[in-house]
């Protein structure tokens, strides 16, 4: 088994590489996949400490965090086909139309 340094290590990296995506993109589905990734590498972290620890607490957070992830992804998706049934854009930086 891999030194539990390393999983954390993998998981900072992919951490830092979601935040970059959403910081530097401007399309929301690859907004949408950087967020994702981040939060899969909070589940690499919590799994990887729960099974360094010998518990199941970090695997039952990282299913809660799968759960949300998957709510996200349906709501986003749900608003992105709005704005492109209305707009014919999904430019991050054209939409300002959401105040009601």
């Amino acid at each position: 088994m891999a030194p539990l340094a390393y999983y954390f290590i993998l998981s900072a990296i992919l951490f830092t590489t979601g935040v970059i995506g959403v910081l530097i993109r401007k399309n929301p589905l690859i907004m949408f996949m950087s967020i994702e990734l981040m939060l899969n590498s909070a589940n690499l972290s919590f799994a990887s400490f729960a099974r360094y620890r010998n518990g199941l607490d970090g695997q039952v957070i990282a299913f809660f965090i799968m759960t949300v992830a998957a709510a996200e992804v349906v709501v986003g998706l749900a608003i992105i086909v709005s704005i492109f049934r209305t707009r014919a854009s999904v430019d991050v930086d054209d939409v300002n139309t959401l105040k009601g």
